[in-house]
């Protein structure tokens, strides 16, 4: 078999074994999130004007997100007052929306500011976000790479603007920027089983993080 110099037989160029060719392919980098989920949600807060606590991330409905919410020092009083803290079992949180119950359930002690997804792809940001908007302000926090794609353009935005969603970028410094504001007008659901079951969870995390002010607890 005659061989060209400098190639062994089992050096293969163009093509492989099974007869199909192969053909270079370009590598395209990771895109990695430039910051920790924390601080980065802190950062998209203030950009957005939320004002609140932004709580650690969490899981909730299956979804890993930060909440920045307040804590209704009055209704948190009057609850502790009733020895009724959080309540973090779904079933009895949803009997509070029956009618024959709605009277004497009690009132949400803390206040959703909203909702940040932090993620590398805006895919897994608004599949985690899109739960949470259909109750008031959510946003999904992106690195600046992921947002320069004509997927992100053509798919992502038009999504985004349906739902109401704001979307927050961040350099490669960590510095964040407002890419696409959130739509206030939406429609929203009212107050039902799942929404005062997140309010009870924001409430139980509220309570481990927030100073609470003399007096109240």
């Amino acid at each position: 078999m005659a061989m060209t110099p400098g190639h062994t037989p089992n050096t293969v160029d163009s093509a492989v074994t099974d007869g199909t060719r192969s053909f270079p392919t370009r590598v395209v980098p990771k895109i990695e999130l430039p910051a920790s989920t924390s601080e980065l949600a802190h950062e998209a807060a203030a950009q957005l004007g939320w004002n609140g606590v932004v709580l650690p991330e969490v899981t909730m409905l299956g979804r890993r997100v930060c909440v920045v919410a307040r804590l209704r020092t009055d209704v948190h009083a009057e609850r502790i007052a009733m020895g009724i803290g959080p309540v973090a079992d779904r079933a009895t949180v949803a009997t509070w929306t029956w009618p024959e119950f709605a009277a004497t359930s009690p009132a949400p002690a803390a206040e959703i500011v909203g909702v940040l997804a932090v993620a590398r792809h805006w895919r897994t940001a608004m599949a985690s976000a899109v739960p949470f908007s259909r109750y008031g302000e959510a946003a999904m926090v992106l690195p600046s790479p992921a947002v320069l794609t004509e997927d992100y353009v053509d798919n992502c935005l038009p999504r985004a603007r349906t739902y109401g969603l704001a979307v927050v970028t961040a350099d490669e410094n960590a510095v964040v920027d407002l890419d696409l504001e959130g739509r206030t007008e939406r429609l929203l659901l009212t107050e039902d089983a799942v929404s005062r079951w997140v309010n009870e969870m924001v409430y139980e995390q509220l309570l481990a993080s927030y100073d609470l002010p003399v007096g109240v607890d």
